[in-house]
């Protein structure tokens, strides 16, 4: 499914995480695959443990850094594409909250 600001994103339950002194590390538990986040992706990580609208998690960025909304728009959407191609995060329509 393609991901937009309307749709909704959460942390994939087969998965384990920790923090590595502000970034993450991940663990798909049905590839066996690490995958690891830099400061801001371990954030955005931080984001997604509930279920969350990619736009209320863009505005959380937006606050937080000091980055143009269409980059951090463009970057958010790539690194969550990657992370659902990954399985490590499962993107829902906007019904879904």
């Amino acid at each position: 499914m393609p991901v937009s600001l309307t749709s909704v994103v959460v942390a994939s339950t087969d998965q384990l995480s920790c923090d590595l002194g502000g970034e993450a590390a991940i663990l798909n538990t049905k590839s066996g695959l690490y995958y690891g986040l830099d400061p801001v992706g371990a954030r955005i990580w931080s984001l997604i443990q509930k279920p969350a609208r990619v736009e209320e998690v863009r505005d959380t960025l937006l606050e937080e850094y000091e980055v143009s909304p269409e980059r951090c728009e463009a970057e958010l959407i790539g690194l969550l594409e990657k992370l659902a191609g990954a399985g490590l995060v499962e993107i829902h329509g906007e019904s879904v909250a």
